[in-house]
Order: C-alpha cells, then structure tokens, then sequence
C-alpha cells in the first residue's frame, strides 16, 4: 500500500488493473512466482489446479458429518486440519516447490469445501466441479448449481483479486509464526483461517448484511448510528484509515452496484450510500473492502456465515506467497515482547 496516494499493487502491479484485466488464476501466480504468467505457464497452473477441485468421498463424508450447529468458519478449519493436512500431494515439506504444491491443492478444493458447506446447511447435495470453467464461474456453479450472469461472475472474480494480496494483517503475520519452526504449510494455514475467524461479532464481515437488514431504510441510517456509537458497537464494515481511504473499495463499490441493479436491489445502495455518509461526517472511520463486499456477498446468494470461508479461499493465494519467501529465505519468526512492569526486584535474606 502506498502512504502517498492509498494505491495498493500485487508485485508490483496496479491491483484495479488486475482486476480489469486478469483472472484470479493469473493474480494467484502473480502472487506466488513474482510475474504474471505466460499463456503455458497460466495452462499448465489451470490443468494442475482443475485436476484436484473434487472433494473426494472421504472429505466429502467428514464435512457432512460436521453438525450444522458448526459454523461454516469451523467446519472448513476442521477439514483442512483432520484431512487436507494428511491428504495433500505427494510433496512435502517447506522447501519452497513443495509449499507451492500444497498451497495449489488448498487452492483447488476450498471452493468445494466452501460450495458444498453452504448447500448442505438448504438440505441440498454437493454440485461436482467442473474443469472447464475458470476458478470463480466454478465456485459459484458449485454454490447455486448453475453458471450465474457474466456480470455476476465478474464481480465475484473481481472481489477474489481484492482479497487476495495481504500485508501484515493478523491471518498474514499467524502463518508466519506457525510456519517458521518448519511446520507444514497447512498448519499455517489453519492459523490464518483462525485469525481472520476470530473478528469480534459486531466488527465482522458477516455482520455487515444483518446492519444494513436492521437499519432497514435510507432514513434510519443516522439515528441507526447514533444508538450504536452511543453503545460502543462496533460499525461493521468500517474502520480506522490511518493512511488514507482503502484504495480497494471505489473498485468493489462499483461492482456492488452492478451486482444491485442487476438483481433489482437499488434500495439496497441508498441505505449503504447514507450509512456511509453518516460515518464519515460522525466518526474518523471509513469504509473497508468488508462493507462493499459483504453486501454484494449477500445480493449474490451467499449466506452470511459463508462469507469468511469465501475470505479464506480468496485470502490463500497472499497467505502462501508470504510464505512460500518466507521458507525460501529460511526465516525464523520468534516474536519478542516488551515487559512492561518492575525494571529490578531484589530477594530479601536468604536460606
């Protein structure tokens, strides 16, 4: 990110031209090898990844088994830390090929474990992928059993490469840490999953839909917000923007409203634009990519629990590139605390 202009770019790159330009396949290499790929570098990464998109029986059968009283965010570590861990490709280990390899699967089979998690909570069967559709026309034919809009599909690809790169969040800097003692890439992950899990409830993506459902009309959106300040609720959606405004949600607000119009939701976009109004003239906070994204989430057909998983499959990509230069320079992350308390104590007498 840079302090000058808030502009975000992935190795480099101005990250709304990805989005303009690239699929999310080609920002995932971009992210794990440093350039965009060629056109048999982009075939041979789409064959490798398409080849491992099926759950198989068995992690098919222990997600069915997960009690639906789980929520989706645990189901899917679940998952990933009983089976994938002990599951992966034939290379291991955190030489920086066989991270690779392991993060290709993760990237392959989350949409199915993400897809068929959201199915199953409607009474409905898992929708086998299919190897001749990109990576986000997949996950959502997986999801509502049939290939949405091209608009939709766009802005749900346009909101993967959004989420893909990370800086320092908390689920980029856990990995690092689970990673270092040479631990297998799927722990890390897990450590990832967890943190971005863990946002308090008021603060989280998924709270978003449920703010703007009880806010409920454009008119109510100060008064809304006035009882919540005065309560010390968290605004989900918003936060501090110490460096300037989030350079990711002019990009993500724009597909919001494609995704409103074309599914006959405008009101949906006043509430959200005087919400947003509100905030800025009340408080220091501003808009993330959260509050764009989880309501185009919601006009998509997602439900509200399945919007981290979403993060995770979306967020993998960035959490494995910093992995996969962090293992490469053989780096031990060993965090150290400052102490803050009694500088000396001194025993008295002794025995």
């Amino acid at each position: 990110m840079s302090r000058q202009n808030s502009s975000l770019t992935y190795r480099g790159y101005p990250v709304q031209a990805l989005c303009r330009r690239h699929s999310f396949e080609e920002v995932a290499y971009l992210l794990w090898h440093g350039e965009l790929p060629d056109g048999g570098q982009l075939s041979a990464q789409n064959r490798a990844e398409r080849s491992q998109r099926a759950l198989g029986p068995h992690l098919a059968a222990m997600l069915a088994a997960q009690p639906l009283s789980v929520p989706p965010a645990d189901a899917l570590l679940t998952v990933v830390v009983s089976r994938l861990g002990g599951d992966g490709p034939a290379e291991r280990g955190i030489a920086p090929g066989a991270v690779h390899a392991q993060a290709l699967r993760l990237f392959a089979v989350l949409p199915s474990i993400v897809a068929f998690d959201q199915r199953r909570r409607h009474g409905l069967d898992a929708v086998a992928p299919r190897d001749d559709l990109g990576y986000a026309a997949n996950f959502l034919y997986m999801t509502f059993g049939r290939v949405p809009e091209p608009q939709i599909v766009s802005v749900f690809e346009r909101s993967l490469i959004l989420y893909a790169g990370q800086g320092l969040s908390a689920a980029t800097s856990g990995p690092r840490v689970g990673v270092s003692p040479l631990s297998r890439l799927h722990g890390a992950v897990t450590a990832a999953i967890s943190a971005l899990k863990e946002a308090p409830g008021d603060g989280s993506p998924e709270a978003v839909t449920e703010m703007l459902k009880e806010i409920a009309i454009p008119d109510n959106a100060r008064p809304w917000l006035e009882k919540a300040l005065a309560e010390g609720r968290t605004i989900a959606g918003f936060s501090p923007q110490v460096s300037g405004s989030d350079a990711r949600v002019p990009a993500m607000r724009a597909a919001l409203g494609m995704v409103a119009a074309l599914r006959d939701h405008e009101g949906l976009i006043v509430i959200y634009e005087a919400l947003a109004t509100a905030v800025q003239e009340m408080t220091d906070l501003r808009p993330s990519l959260d509050y764009p994204a989880a309501a185009a989430y919601h006009l998509i057909g997602f439900d509200r629990q399945t919007i981290t998983p979403i993060l995770a499959a979306a967020g993998l990509p960035g959490w494995t590139a910093h992995l996969t230069d962090h293992v490469a320079a053989s780096a031990i992350t060993r965090p150290r605390l400052a102490y803050d308390g009694h500088a000396k104590h001194h025993l008295a007498g002794g025995r």
